[in-house]
């Protein structure tokens, strides 16, 4: 009797116990698709976006004139352009530093003044504060360019 009792189950050779079912697979295919027909109204229609981007790049504009000013450079100024299909924001208009971001235009207009220049101490060139009104497809954003030079998302204070 000195043997070892074996209790164990014989197991089939060659069966494996990983991978993915069909089931599986197809869930996840019908996921996406739900995913991707969901998604795709969110994107068809961009012009809702404009006036956000536009509001967002105006900031990109008054901070880097904005730096220009502290740092003594002449690019201390940014112009603000509307063509029939595109919003513009010239950085350092007619210098060796200018830059110029544009955007499509979609609709958007704006309101408010065509330049904004900055002092050396980073504040607005016209001591007051400026509101600049992004409007289109029934959305409107409102920004301020306070004295100081900072952008902030809504009406400027008095």
């Amino acid at each position: 009797m000195g043997g070892v009792l074996n209790c164990s189950m014989p197991t089939k050779a060659g069966v494996r116990d990983f991978g993915f079912t069909l089931v599986e697979l197809i869930m996840v295919l019908i996921l996406i698709g739900v995913l991707a027909a969901l998604g795709i109204g969110l994107f068809a229609n961009r012009a809702g976006f404009t006036p956000l981007l536009a509001t967002q790049q105006l900031a990109s504009a008054v901070s880097l004139a904005q730096q220009a000013a502290l740092a003594g450079n002449a690019g201390d100024s940014v112009a603000i352009s509307q063509s029939g299909d595109e919003l513009t924001f010239t950085v350092g208009a007619g210098t060796a530093a200018e830059t110029v971001f544009s955007l499509p235009r979609e609709g958007v207009t704006v309101s408010g003044p065509a330049s904004l220049a900055f002092q050396k101490t980073g504040a607005l060139a016209s001591n007051t504060n400026e509101t600049l009104t992004f409007s289109g497809d029934g959305i409107t954003y409102t920004t301020c360019v306070s004295s100081l030079g900072a952008v902030y998302r809504g009406g400027c204070q008095p």
